[in-house]
């Protein structure tokens, strides 16, 4: 195997893959909080003891859960304009997508968590005069967040490997603009190889960050 390998092109241009590492970063940020939150609200309405609520949290979930990215993606990026006379951009239409689909995870994570506290935490605040809400707040959700970080944690870099599904609606995130540098400089083993090392760079002090946080909760059990 003779192959030379030919990283200049990428050097030479590395402010647009800082461009796209922005893009992808912000992508994240934004899109991380939101699904969290939206998964929180479908968790505890999948807990709900009306029957037409839980049921339509449940149908939430199933069809986000069951349809790929991808496909979710394309469809608000293209349907938006025919079905609501609404011309979504490229940033706003992955970030419908990213946060509806990865929130139904997150929803069953939120759901897990709660069904894990024993009944007996719930209506131990209930007898000091808490209310649910506040019993929720106080009480149940603390417990859930240490509980479920490892899930949260994979939830959370899923969601920015994720990000990299948006170049095929043309958001100008990591991918694309590498994927644009490899059809320019016909690079593509040197292209994906620094791709593959910058998502590894950007995702993996989130998961060391995790790791820690899980072994000192642990710790104090």
């Amino acid at each position: 195997m003779d192959y030379t390998w030919n990283f200049a092109p990428l050097f030479d241009n590395y402010i647009v893959l800082l461009r796209g590492l922005g893009t992808t970063a912000l992508l994240w940020a934004i899109a991380f909080p939101l699904c969290m939150l939206l998964g929180l609200l479908i968790g505890l309405a999948r807990l709900s003891r009306n029957p037409l609520i839980a049921w339509t949290a449940r149908g939430y979930v199933e069809v986000f859960r069951n349809i790929p990215i991808l496909v979710q993606l394309v469809w608000f990026f293209y349907a938006m304009p025919i079905l609501l006379g609404v011309q979504l951009s490229p940033f706003t239409a992955a970030l419908f997508g990213l946060v509806l689909n990865s929130s139904a995870y997150a929803a069953e994570i939120f759901r897990g968590g709660m069904l894990s506290i024993p009944r007996g935490q719930w209506e131990g605040a209930k007898a000091l005069g808490m209310t649910r809400a506040r019993a929720l707040r106080r009480v149940v959700l603390p417990q859930v967040m240490r509980r479920m970080l490892p899930a949260f944690t994979n939830r959370g870099i899923e969601l920015a490997k994720n990000t990299s599904v948006a170049s095929v609606i043309t958001v100008h995130e990591l991918m694309y603009q590498g994927r644009w540098l490899s059809t320019v400089y016909f690079n593509p083993l040197e292209t994906f190889t620094i791709l593959a090392l910058v998502y590894f760079l950007l995702i993996y002090p989130g998961t060391y960050l995790a790791s820690r946080l899980e072994k000192r909760y642990l710790q104090r059990q």
